[in-house]
């Protein structure tokens, strides 16, 4: 029996290369790929799927929201996270929203077809960065993977990186009203008081990186 693989990432050029990997295993089959969660979501309407393999970093909508909906439609389906972001927090929301395993980009290709396999048999699986992450991780107040929801999270993690509400709110499919109630939300529950402090919060934990010097 083949594995049936759906691939959710919006380059072109990484899900072709992630086709000839999968194209060559002889107990694989690549049956769906797509740029977006609708995309992936309306395959899952017409395809069995065993193994999704997401990339949190979309450029319409969530990752994290994307596990979640494909879960939703499908209880069985493993998914796997292949990102080119491994903080705690990433990593923690990924595994909240129901994901089996997560991989970084910097990883050996070759390692998401093991991965694939170990996820099709039920198997957490984690590349050694991921792995040295989780174990290093300790519980603190403020750590935003503990204390946000991943829709609250996704906005800091935008809002961080420079977009405006209004540009997180047109990307997450949510109205500028509804960013600055999660916005009001996220400096409660992490009790910062300005966007500097939210933003070395962030830079803190590995959701954004300073520029170099």
């Amino acid at each position: 029996m083949s594995i049936r693989v759906l691939l959710l990432d919006d380059h072109a050029v990484v899900r072709a290369g992630y086709r000839r990997l999968i194209d060559a295993e002889p107990d694989m089959r690549l049956v769906a790929e797509a740029e977006n969660a609708d995309q992936a979501c309306a395959a899952l309407r017409t395809q069995a799927v065993d193994v999704a393999v997401v990339d949190l970093s979309l450029r319409q909508g969530s990752g994290l929201d994307a596990i979640a909906r494909l879960r939703e439609r499908s209880r069985d389906l493993r998914v796997l996270v292949f990102s080119m972001h491994h903080s705690a927090g990433h990593v923690m929301q990924a595994l909240r929203n129901g994901a089996l395993g997560y991989l970084s980009k910097n990883a050996d290709p070759l390692a998401m077809i093991s991965a694939i396999r170990s996820a099709w048999r039920g198997q957490p699986v984690f590349s050694p960065e991921v792995a040295q992450v989780l174990a290093g991780e300790q519980l603190h107040h403020q750590d935003p993977a503990h204390c946000l929801t991943p829709r609250e999270f996704d906005i800091l993690r935008l809002i961080s990186a420079g977009q405006a509400p209004n540009d997180v709110g047109q990307h997450l499919h949510l109205s500028p009203k509804t960013i600055f109630n999660h916005l009001s939300n996220i400096r409660r529950k992490l009790a910062v008081n300005s966007d500097m402090e939210l933003l070395l919060l962030a830079a803190r934990h590995g959701l954004i990186a300073w520029p170099a010097q």
